[in-house]
């Protein structure tokens, strides 16, 4: 049996972090998967924190983000800026979710995530979704 990669999203992160509904599935692909963060999940759990719960809990979150034994993306190759360039002009999607289905699809992994945004890429990405937040 072959191992799955997968990409975490900036919402599967949070969902970890804030020990949400799916929390316990991000930490077993964790533990027993290769498991990929991009630079653009860390910035906007890095600003999202930030602005919700100030300047020390969001540096103590990439400090934790930082640690795990993941593969991180620091920079964009071609290929996936073109494949996020497709992507947004087809979809309705935030250039963040963008940019992070287009390494998901470069990297051929999983998207493992909590968004919703994603479901109109079902055929162009692996998913996985994480149970979605209830109003």
């Amino acid at each position: 049996m072959s191992e799955t990669h997968y990409l975490l999203d900036t919402s599967a992160l949070l969902t970890l972090i804030e020990d949400e509904a799916g929390a316990a599935r991000v930490e077993e692909v964790l533990r027993t998967q290769s498991a990929i963060i991009t630079w653009m999940s860390l910035l906007e759990v890095t600003y999202i924190t930030q602005q919700e719960r100030g300047v020390a809990e969001a540096e103590y979150r990439y400090a934790l983000l930082k640690a795990l034994p993941v593969t991180l993306l620091w920079q964009v190759e071609e290929a996936t800026l073109l494949t996020a360039v497709r992507l947004k002009a087809v979809h309705r999607l935030s250039l963040a979710d963008t940019l992070i289905a287009a390494y998901a699809m470069q990297m051929k992994a999983t998207l493992l995530h909590k968004d919703p945004e994603f479901e109109a890429l079902t055929e162009q990405v692996d998913l996985e979704a994480l149970p979605y937040k209830t109003a």
